[in-house]
């Protein structure tokens, strides 16, 4: 559709004559000679909408020749003196003065170009001079007018709404006579045309309104609007600014509220990376100082101590270098100087020399739980587990006892029945044979999953928190709903110093494509992050895999000192080296998915020396022989006989007498028992609390990631600018319909489809700003997820927190995309309405993009949902239309599309305005949109996207790990 400024004639060229030569000009300015201060001037007196030959505002400029003082009686289509555009003047004090750089003028006063466009020029003056010619009916000769008002309908009614209607009266009644060629064509195009009669009613311009019956046009008051058609003021906006004559509203106060939001959030990041540097700078003089301290001492050190000779027989050197460093700080003081594991005793003692800050820790454990100890004990008996649609089990008749405050290694090749046997006996995977027990009492473990705790494989952590950060959420989120905040802090410190990570506590933990802290503080992070819940039991999946010789035996000794203060341990170790192995209190060996072994460690390498096999070197590492013997590959240790799997299954089936079957039931009492469950019933943050805090720590991610998040913003804030500036040039004009009765016969051509159009460009945008963004909302957390949904994190409270900390995302993004979108577009919506839709629509994308994360992989998510969002833009009506749509029976597809509830409330809320003007139930039926239903709208936006979110929540509570891989 074509702007109003550029149309090809004037409304009202009947009502107002110049009193020199004009013509119109190559900018569609009517640009005449006129008298003014005893001076011949030319000015633009009018576009080709309007006529302004009144007031002395606007450009002036002197004929180029100034010195001929006839031109005013020239012809009125001479330019023979046209305006010396060189230099410009405006009337100030009664005078003509040069304009200043900085002069304002109003939007009505265009600009003579000095350049006569004769094409259009000529047809002005035909109708001008048919204007003057005398009282002919039509402008057009020969024609004949249609009366389209009877002079009883006119003196009931008057002229309709929004029309100027000044030469009519009850003996003249408003009439429609044929046009000329070019204002047809014009017509033909969209422009507003003059009238072809006397009596003919015309548009109302813009800028100015037609008060009923509408013989009067009034210039549009200061602080009002008046858009063409417009029969009454209206009030522009508080912050807009509407000078006299405006035409349009533009709101200035969501910019203004866009700037002080953006200026905040360039504040707000700049403080932070001096307060960031600074906290750096800070960290590494206190580790120069504490280094140079303890180089200090160790050089007055050395100068105190003497070298002793080596002697011959002194050839373990490996047992005499942990001597050099420090003394065992933490967990690791635990197991200092600790006498050898006797299975005859009761629970493991709790040596009351070692460091202070596993007596506090114990204290918080003691705090947890209702119960006499701290550790679980578990039997099991025949445990089988076999894959649907498979023959042969996986896993099959598994049975013995793992005593509370033990450490014990579950070891086998690949395809053992490793992690099916920890699986199975945690509960997260249901078993299809046999028995379970925990302290004594049948039942499922998982009930139990509150005071277990479960370190994966993969070291599952946030990247974007801290050590402590990490930590500190977990203990919030699973310690006893009684303890208050200061109590938890306490507790995380202690276990941080236990845990050697204090030092570290405020660093990121990073990715493992990036990594911040060591590979052996990442695994005591993840393992922190159970015991932060004081657990009674931790089951560990191969602890050691991907860290170093060192780091390897450092986590076992923190293992090995948890169940010395009475934790029950069980873990999944690969190829152990042999402090590991030695490490280790009990064994369970797997073959093919049966027991090979379950006893001591001490006792493993006696029993298959027993079935034949030899470890020949005394100082090696028997780990690594059982590993080879078990695998199946023992036949370099055993001189004859067999030495396959299924041998050693046999030969251990055929025992009389297991190595615990001596061992009393672990039964505990009643009251025990009960003591458990209330600890149980104990643990866990309330379910309000629960979302706060995962709502903090997602705010906390996003402010982590704030570089994407400018990226979105800045994605948004350029959509809207693009699409507005694609809408500004119709100057707010983007429907045209079918005049009311009985104006009909005076419509031009209609335009129905700018505004689906638009509502198009709106979709397409937001789906591209806002879908990439939607999937990584999940997409990058499901394995967190799964890791707290299996230690009792209530699923639904994470996930509320995780959607509502998408709000204030969505908020600032739509903010910028809506405020350069209206400010540019100006469309009849008002700004709050399409606030509304554009948000609505927002938050149908992000759980769009949240369904997709659940069903493709990570790397596949932003590229699919895009796609998603794309598709849901283009069904929204545009074409095929919802009147096409609904002869093919398909209506409901367009309805669960978001982009059809957006685009039909862009249609009502821009077409309701011109109910007194247009027949609007005419582009409804046209269009397939409904009217007036603007709530309806966005209620069912958002409906929809509530259901995606919905459906988001049921894909994440069915994910499980073998789809994440």
């Amino acid at each position: 559709m074509a702007a109003e400024g550029s149309q090809l004639f004037s409304s009202d060229l009947a009502v107002s004559e110049p009193n020199g030569p004009f013509f119109l000009d190559t900018g569609r300015c009517r640009c005449a000679l006129q008298r003014k201060l005893s001076e011949d001037a030319w000015r633009c007196v009018g576009n080709a909408t309007e006529d302004l030959y009144v007031g002395d505002s606007g450009k002036w400029f002197y004929p180029s020749n100034r010195d001929n003082s006839s031109s005013l009686k020239d012809p009125l289509n001479s330019d023979s003196n046209p305006p010396d555009t060189s230099h410009q003047y405006m009337i100030l004090d009664h005078k003509f003065q040069p304009v200043a750089d900085n002069k304002p003028f109003a939007a009505q006063d265009l600009s003579c170009t000095a350049k006569n466009d004769t094409v259009f020029s000529s047809q002005l003056y035909q109708t001008i001079a048919a204007a003057n010619s005398g009282n002919v009916p039509c402008w057009q000769p020969g024609t004949i007018p249609l009366v389209i008002q009877t002079p009883t309908d006119w003196a009931a009614h008057g002229c309709n709404l929004g029309f100027l209607c000044q030469n009519n009266s009850d003996t003249a009644p408003p009439t429609y006579c044929p046009p000329l060629p070019k204002v047809q064509e014009a017509r033909l195009l969209g422009a507003v045309t003059p009238p072809m009669g006397r009596t003919e009613p015309v548009v109302c311009s813009k800028g100015f309104y037609c008060p009923p019956p509408g013989q009067v046009q009034i210039q549009c008051p200061a602080g009002h609007y008046c858009s063409r058609g417009a029969y009454q003021p209206t009030k522009c906006d508080f912050s807009a600014s509407c000078p006299v004559g405006s035409s349009v509203n533009r709101p200035l106060l969501p910019l203004i509220f866009l700037i002080l939001i953006d200026a905040l959030l360039i504040v707000a990041t700049a403080v932070t990376m001096v307060l960031w540097k600074r906290r750096k700078g800070n960290q590494k003089r206190r580790q120069l100082v504490k280094r140079d301290g303890s180089t200090l001492s160790r050089s007055r050190s050395f100068r105190t101590q003497h070298y002793h000779n080596l002697s011959d027989e002194e050839t373990h050197l490996e047992s005499g270098i942990p001597s050099i460093g420090t003394a065992n700080v933490g967990f690791l003081a635990a197991v200092e100087n600790e006498p050898p594991f006797d299975e005859d005793t009761s629970d493991a003692g709790y040596n009351e020399k070692t460091d202070p800050n596993i007596h506090q820790f114990v204290q918080s454990l003691s705090r947890c739980t209702t119960a006499t100890n701290y550790g679980l004990s578990f039997e099991f008996e025949n445990l089988m587990f076999r894959p649907k649609k498979c023959s042969k089990p996986v896993l099959s008749g598994v049975t013995g006892e793992i005593g509370s405050g033990t450490l014990w290694g579950v070891m086998g090749a690949s395809g053992a029945g490793k992690s099916t046997f920890m699986n199975v006996l945690m509960g997260s995977q249901s078993h299809t044979g046999g028995t379970t027990k925990v302290n004594g009492s049948p039942g499922a473990i998982s009930k139990y999953k509150k005071i277990i705790g479960y370190v994966p494989q993969d070291d599952i952590v946030l990247p974007e928190l801290t050590v402590r950060e990490n930590i500190l959420h977990s203990a919030r989120i699973r310690l006893p709903y009684d303890w208050k905040e200061d109590q938890i802090q306490a507790h995380v410190d202690v276990l941080l110093k236990c845990l050697n990570l204090f030092h570290v506590k405020d660093s990121l933990v990073g990715s493992t494509a990036a990594p911040v802290v060591s590979g052996g503080e990442r695994k005591r992070v993840s393992i922190g992050m159970e015991l932060a819940a004081a657990p009674m039991a931790l089951f560990l999946d191969e602890p050691t895999s991907g860290l170093d010789s060192t780091a390897a035996s450092l986590i076992i000794m923190t293992l090995k000192a948890l169940s010395r203060i009475g934790i029950t341990v069980v873990t999944i170790i690969h190829q152990p080296r042999h402090e590991i192995f030695e490490a280790l209190d009990r064994i369970l060996l797997l073959g093919e998915g049966r027991t090979l072994y379950l006893g001591t460690q001490k006792d493993v390498q006696p029993y298959f020396e027993k079935c034949g096999y030899i470890f020949p070197n005394k100082y090696g590492n028997p780990a690594d022989i059982i590993m080879d013997i078990i695998a199946g590959q023992g036949s370099m240790y055993k001189a004859s006989g067999e030495t396959g799997v299924s041998t050693l299954t046999e030969h251990w089936s055929s025992r009389q007498i297991n190595v615990d079957s001596v061992q009393s039931p672990l039964s505990r009492s009643a009251v025990e028992t009960a003591n458990l469950y209330r600890t149980i019933r104990m643990r866990g943050a309330p379910f309000h609390r629960q979302i706060y805090f995962c709502l903090c720590r997602a705010l906390l991610q996003q402010y982590r990631r704030r570089s994407s998040f400018y990226f979105e913003i800045g994605v948004a804030a350029l959509a809207g600018l693009l699409i507005g500036l694609a809408e500004f040039s119709q100057d707010g004009i983007n429907f045209r319909g079918i005049y009311k009765h009985p104006y009909e016969i005076l419509s031009s051509s209609t335009d129905f489809a700018s505004i689906p159009e638009t509502s198009l460009l709106v979709t397409l945008s937001i789906g591209l700003t806002a879908s990439s963004p939607g999937v990584k909302v999940f997409g990058e957390e499901k394995l967190m997820y799964l890791r707290e949904a299996s230690s009792g994190h209530n699923r639904f409270a994470y996930y509320i927190g995780k959607v509502l900390s998408t709000f204030p995302r969505m908020f600032i993004a739509n903010l910028h995309f809506t405020v350069f979108f209206i400010l540019l577009a100006i469309p009849k919506i008002s700004w709050g309405a399409a606030f509304t839709a554009n948000l609505l629509y927002f938050y149908c994308i992000y759980g769009l993009a949240s369904c997709v994360s659940m069903i493709t992989r990570r790397e596949d998510g932003p590229l699919i949902a895009t796609m998603a969002s794309l598709v849901a833009g283009i069904i929204s009506g545009v074409t095929p239309t919802l009147r096409v749509v609904t002869g093919w029976h398909m209506i409901w597809l367009w309805r669960v599309s978001p982009g059809t509830w957006l685009a039909e409330g862009y249609f009502s809320e821009n077409v309701m305005p011109y109910d007194y003007f247009y027949q609007i139930d005419l582009a409804a039926q046209s269009t397939g949109y409904s009217l007036n239903k603007f709530g309806l709208d966005c209620t069912m936006l958002l409906a929809l996207g509530t259901l995606y979110r919905v459906l988001a929540f049921v894909g994440l509570r069915s994910f499980n790990r073998k789809r994440a891989r």
